[in-house]
């Protein structure tokens, strides 16, 4: 009698089948790939479709300023006039691209300096290690306010304003702002990365794949960053999805106080500030820019939480 062949499953594909099997996981997954390409296209099609843009501002706006949300005006519209829905569709691209961006920052910082410490280890990672808990002792909200505020204006950094005029022209400042956020915000990202990739790299460095590297001459950094690391990726997925709604918030907190993104460019946080200015009278400024940003800010925690327990081979049944 022939023996059945049974395949087996790898970690990814097996980790896959348990995500989908997360109900709010999924849910987070979809809304995020909805609201992705929301933002995306959005603005173009509304564009085409009706003319409005961002921050498009009606000659004679008197008529249309704070519209409630009609079929015209899905989300109404703001003191100026300019339509809620395309404002939002446009914030939703600069606080996701400030979220990922900066996510991507600290993943490179992080897990560099991580795995660097973890596989060294003695007194270069006892240093490394005292530099992170005096940076932690500090309050990240300040440490980003002082680099938006030094490097800030006509402080800003050559290699910024090259690259926002890439992008945008020349001595744009509200671009500038972006990429300086992209970089403060991901400055201060990376301590919790670190330590979770130094604890991995703690309990693999040992392992007979990493003596097998070092016995046909691997070089330290090979070891590090082609054995190393990608035996690491998984916690390093899971809390580079966490990173990004905690680096989203705290951009829409910044540009709540004025500090974050300057006009004409708006984000989900300022969108919000400017809406709480008369929440009494006209609610929908407030309450479409706060909803949808909660709405991904859910989604992204779900997702992160359904990854962790994918991929957490301690949840795994056998």
């Amino acid at each position: 009698m022939a023996q059945e062949i049974v395949k087996g499953k790898s970690l990814w594909k097996d980790a896959w089948q348990r995500l989908l099997k997360n109900k709010l996981a999924v849910f987070g997954l979809v809304v995020i790939v909805v609201m992705t390409l929301a933002v995306i296209v959005g603005p173009w099609i509304i564009e085409k479709l009706t003319g409005y843009t961002y921050d498009l501002i009606p000659k004679d706006n008197s008529l249309v300023r704070s519209v409630p949300p009609t079929l015209k005006h899905p989300m109404g519209t703001d003191d100026a006039g300019r339509d809620i829905l395309a404002r939002v569709l446009q914030g939703g691209r600069i606080s996701l691209m400030v979220g990922i961006i900066s996510t991507l920052v600290s993943l490179v910082i992080g897990v560099s300096y991580g795995a660097i410490a973890g596989y060294v280890g003695g007194a270069v990672d006892n240093l490394m290690m005292r530099i992170v808990d005096i940076l932690y002792s500090i309050p990240y909200i300040l440490i980003v306010i002082v680099l938006l505020s030094v490097f800030g204006g006509p402080n800003t950094p050559e290699w910024i304003q090259k690259l926002s005029a890439a992008f945008g022209g020349e001595n744009n400042q509200g671009l500038n702002q972006i990429f300086l956020l992209f970089f403060a915000l991901g400055c201060v990202s990376w301590l919790t990365m670190a330590r979770v990739v130094r604890g991995q790299i703690l309990s693999l460095k040992n392992q007979e794949f990493v003596m097998a590297a070092r016995a046909t001459g691997v070089s330290v950094f090979g070891i590090i960053f082609k054995h190393l690391v990608p035996n690491a990726l998984g916690p390093v997925i899971v809390y580079a999805t966490l990173t990004v709604p905690s680096v989203m918030l705290t951009e829409a907190f910044l540009s709540f106080l004025g500090i974050g993104v300057q006009p004409p460019f708006a984000s989900w946080g300022s969108l919000a500030a400017d809406g709480i200015k008369n929440i009494q009278i006209y609610p929908w400024q407030m309450i479409f820019p706060g909803v949808t940003m909660a709405l991904t800010l859910f989604s992204l925690n779900f997702l992160g939480d359904g990854l962790r327990d994918a991929l957490d081979p301690q949840t795994r049944k056998f």
